[in-house]
């Protein structure tokens, strides 16, 4: 019998003018809490970006996103939070925020493979 996995996924995104609330997906942030499973992709296209008048560099564009894959590898240098486990750093990435740098509501699906899955979200949402 195969193990079917439900899992949970934010899009990120990047919002110019947090008061316009327009927005564009630059990444994806799936867990599986049953398996422990956290993965991320970011993947900004600054075309698309400056075509709605960005208010903020790209290199800080870089930096924010770059922080938020710290934190869900896992890696030290993303700070106290990064230590967590997988769930808790999910919920913090997931967290609503008034920032450049936010995320959607969480999403849930059933899966197969997660990989797949999470490959495939990310061609449907990001690419």
């Amino acid at each position: 019998m195969h193990d079917k996995h439900l899992y949970e996924y934010s899009v990120v995104r990047y919002v110019p003018r947090v008061e316009r609330e327009e927005f564009i997906n630059v990444g994806l942030i799936m867990m599986c809490k049953r398996k422990r499973w956290l993965r991320i992709a970011i993947e900004p296209d600054f075309k698309k970006i400056e075509a709605i008048g960005s208010s903020h560099t790209k290199e800080d564009i870089v930096n924010q996103l770059s922080g938020l894959k710290l934190v869900a590898e896992g890696d030290r240098q993303g700070g106290a939070i990064a230590e967590l486990d997988v769930t808790e750093r999910f919920r913090w990435l997931s967290a609503v925020r008034s920032a450049c740098i936010q995320t959607s509501r969480p999403h849930p699906g059933i899966c197969d493979n997660l990989d797949t899955a999470f490959d495939n979200l990310v061609n449907e949402l990001v690419r």
